[in-house]
């Protein structure tokens, strides 16, 4: 979001001055939603339509996408299927994957995992993990976009308590979170992985893998 970066103020510790694209749009409620498509926030932005097209075009298995504001690792469903509930865990069907994978992250990190409270807020967060509908419900985020149209998990990585940390901090946050960056990645190697191929040895377009247990084949 370029457009709301060149808005934001170096040190703002919480306000939602640089969230917006120069449309007034929040990128991140912006992607296509499965449970609520007509409650996107605003028309489908460039921004969104090339990052959709990019997911598209690449078999990613797993992914990040970094915030600031809290410190947490946060996982789907970011919505809810009923909107008239609010702060209840929405499960997705590989919700033990998710919150393995998103431990894996808080507890290489020296402190994401204490779960402690930010200065501005209430809100603490076990192990460091947070289902993102039980936290607060956001339709038309990235995180259940890839999971539902890409097969790809993604969780969301809140990296800090101040939205835009002064640049003397960015050294520190590299430090401490470098390493829950590398065991995350690690994660893709565990679990079976291979090529589904015929019996010739040739790849098989469009194949649909099903784990017994678990509705969401990929």
């Amino acid at each position: 979001n370029p457009d709301g970066y060149s808005r934001s103020r170096e040190g703002d510790a919480h306000s939602t001055q640089g969230r917006y694209n120069a449309h007034h749009v929040d990128l991140n409620r912006n992607f296509p939603d499965h449970f609520h498509p007509d409650a996107v926030h605003g028309r489908p932005q460039k921004e969104m339509l090339l990052l959709e097209r990019w997911i598209h075009s690449l078999p990613f298995v797993l992914s990040a996408n970094l915030h600031n504001g809290a410190l947490v690792a946060n996982y789907p469903f970011d919505d809810h299927r009923n909107t008239s509930k609010k702060h209840y865990a929405e499960r997705s069907p590989d919700d033990a994957i998710f919150r393995q994978v998103s431990k894996a992250y808080s507890f290489a990190h020296p402190t994401m995992h204490l779960g402690r409270r930010c200065p501005h807020d209430h809100d603490r967060f076990k192990d460091g993990i947070t289902n993102g509908a039980k936290w607060y419900s956001v339709t038309g985020g990235m995180q259940d976009y890839n999971y539902f149209h890409s097969d790809c998990f993604e969780i969301t990585i809140e990296m800090g308590c101040d939205k835009f940390p002064v640049a003397a901090a960015l050294k520190l946050h590299w430090a401490q979170h470098r390493p829950a960056m590398l065991a995350f990645i690690e994660q893709v190697h565990v679990g079976v992985k291979g090529f589904v191929a015929d019996l010739d040895g040739g790849p098989i377009a469009g194949a649909l893998i099903s784990v017994e247990g678990i509705e969401h084949d990929v």
